[in-house]
């Protein structure tokens, strides 16, 4: 059964905190739908119990932007769920504002030191309704590691922006991204106004010498041998069986001898 609040509950603010990814679902108001999975380590912020803001990072698409921007529109939707542990999901609906880089709003929420690469805009939701659910048809999956991938990528195109002076564009570089794929959605609505166009540096808080997050490909490779078995359970329990059967046999056999 789901419960309803006007505002994010005290007790699931923890848990939310330790989730590692979450899902956003906005739609055109004559288009289609869109539904993303989001990593949110150190991406999803609340502000209040009806104040949420996600960092939105560089993709081959820009749907949530543009149904934020569309005129009548800024419909959005946050879900939640449990991986691990006990079961649970948690939803909250709400209207979205988009604070583009190269804003004074987006420095606000994200300021250079702890901006991550590809960091594009910062997606403020003032949430109007919470509902949790049960959730127990949901799989549990074991937490690997965050992929790198995308922040190596947007690093790459960042560090040749880096190449050209900030009123220019590199034709390799994030803004030239920026301006390819994301100033329209897959329906053709305006999304990025400018921060293709910004004329500031685009700096980043990447340390590409760190550590790398641990994923399936290398895990399996660190991982110990599994060990052997030179019996399989069932066939020891019948060895065993056969062995008790014989020696009661055997000793059977001895007292009628006698």
């Amino acid at each position: 059964m789901a419960i309803f609040s006007d505002e994010i509950p005290d007790k699931h603010l923890e848990w939310i905190s330790r989730q590692k990814m979450f899902w956003v679902a906005t739609a055109a108001l004559n288009g289609h739908v869109n539904l993303s999975p989001k990593g949110c380590i150190e991406s999803f912020h609340i502000l209040n119990k009806n104040r949420v803001w996600y960092e939105d990072m560089t993709g081959s698409g820009v749907e949530t932007i543009a149904h934020m921007r569309e005129p009548g529109n800024a419909r959005i939707t946050i879900m939640f769920h449990a991986f691990e542990g006990a079961p649970r999901i948690l939803r909250m609906w709400g209207t979205g504002t988009v604070r583009e880089f190269g804003t004074p709003e987006y420095d606000a929420l994200i300021p250079p030191a702890s901006r991550k690469p590809g960091s594009r805009a910062a997606i403020v939701i003032d949430v109007h309704k919470v509902a949790t659910s049960c959730g127990f048809g949901i799989p549990q999956y074991k937490f690997i590691g965050q992929r790198s991938q995308l922040e190596r990528f947007c690093d790459n195109l960042e560090r040749a922006e880096a190449q050209v002076s900030p009123a220019e564009k590199a034709s390799n570089g994030i803004k030239a991204w920026w301006t390819a794929e994301n100033t329209l959605s897959f329906d053709g609505l305006p999304a990025l106004e400018q921060a293709h166009d910004t004329p500031l540096a685009v700096k980043n808080s990447y340390d590409r010498n760190a550590p790398q997050p641990l994923t399936q490909a290398n895990s399996a490779a660190t991982a110990a041998p599994p060990s052997v078995k030179f019996f399989d359970d069932r066939l020891l329990v019948a060895f065993s069986f056969g062995i008790a059967t014989t020696l009661a046999a055997v000793k059977i056999t001895n007292l009628r001898a006698r």
